[in-house]
């Protein structure tokens, strides 16, 4: 009898629960879309100067995508579980 409610005791369960893991997805998911959009902008020609680096987009867009992102990724870790 004391074997058995040992096991129970010891079941696993799962830190995270499906809600947290869809704020994860939704972080990383932002995360990404900034680093995309901060990509790109360079020249074949390395003596060309290009004004694309300085654009809305790369300048506040997105690091402010990604800084979102960051948020909701700690948001989702620290989001309490309805056990």
């Amino acid at each position: 009898m004391g074997e058995k409610k040992r096991k129970e005791a010891a079941k696993q369960s799962f830190v995270f629960e499906k809600l947290n893991f869809i704020w994860m997805f939704i972080g990383l998911t932002l995360i990404t879309l900034g680093f995309i959009l901060m990509a790109g902008g360079g020249s074949n020609d390395p003596l060309l100067f290009s004004e694309a680096i300085f654009s809305i987009q790369r300048i506040r867009v997105a690091p402010t995508l990604v800084l979102i992102g960051f948020a909701i990724e700690i948001y989702a870790i620290l989001l309490k579980t309805k056990q």
